[in-house]
């Protein structure tokens, strides 16, 4: 079914590996296409708790494929705008998932694949990951994550990085709240998988409302977002997961 990505769903984790290590898993129009029906597949599968996101190989993704986008110069306008749709459509998909989407990233998380990275809800980084928008350097706009990256870091963090393109370690990173966790490079893979496995047996109705409400507050006044939380209040008591929970902790209680 995928070429360039392997997909696997275990124990509630659904894992997505980016499977072009001989071109530091760089991204073509191909791929991510391949990552849109993944994420499409999962959220559709109840099973589905956590979608981990990772790379094959020393990288977690280089960016844009030079050769494709060489390409793509020669395009009209309209023709990039629909080449560029597919990426932006792609972060939307990873925003509305149903799910947390966590990004494990070793080695480089460059241009693109720092607006993959980016776009997932959660980033855990190796001690010796790099992380940059380096479009910068060859008269190229980081566009469409800017629109994430500002929700994710301070203004002035978020302009500094683009418009100087420099390369951040996984320390700097979560200085600036780009990164959530950085873990030592030999205990990586098992600390992701003590994170993601903690995750996927929180409550899943409790992690979709609290992943909706918390992102359509974007747009929201205060007043908007207050009674939006009086209805996912709402509807959280009437989940199987919430009188479950409630009915265990009595019972702690008594």
């Amino acid at each position: 079914m995928y070429r360039k990505i392997l997909y696997e769903m275990r124990d509630g984790v659904t894992r997505i590996t980016l499977n072009r290590p001989d071109k530091r898993n760089a991204l073509d129009g191909e791929i991510v296409g391949e990552l849109k029906a993944a994420f499409g597949t999962s959220a559709a599968d109840d099973a589905c708790r956590v979608v981990l996101l990772a790379g094959a190989g020393t990288d977690f993704c280089s960016g844009a494929d030079l050769a494709n986008l060489e390409k793509t110069a020669h395009n009209s306008v309209l023709e990039n705008m629909a080449d560029a749709r597919l990426t932006a459509d792609l972060f939307l998909m990873m925003r509305n998932h149903p799910r947390p989407v966590i990004a494990a990233v070793q080695g480089r998380a460059l241009a693109g694949g720092c607006g993959i990275a980016t776009a997932c809800d959660i980033i855990l980084a190796a001690q010796s990951a790099q992380f940059g928008y380096p479009e910068v350097n060859i008269g190229f706009v980081p566009a469409m994550v800017m629109a994430i990256l500002r929700r994710s870091v301070s203004e002035k963090a978020a302009f500094e990085l683009v418009v100087t393109g420099e390369t951040v370690s996984a320390a700097r990173a979560h200085e600036l709240g780009l990164v959530h966790r950085v873990f030592g490079d030999d205990q990586f893979s098992m600390e992701v998988e003590s994170y993601v496995t903690k995750l996927a047996a929180k409550s899943a109705s409790a992690v979709m409302l609290s992943k909706r409400l918390l992102y359509n507050m974007d747009s929201m006044s205060f007043e908007a977002a207050l009674q939006a939380g009086v209805e996912i209040n709402a509807i959280a008591r009437q989940t199987e997961d919430c009188r479950k929970g409630l009915e265990k902790f009595l019972k702690k209680k008594t």
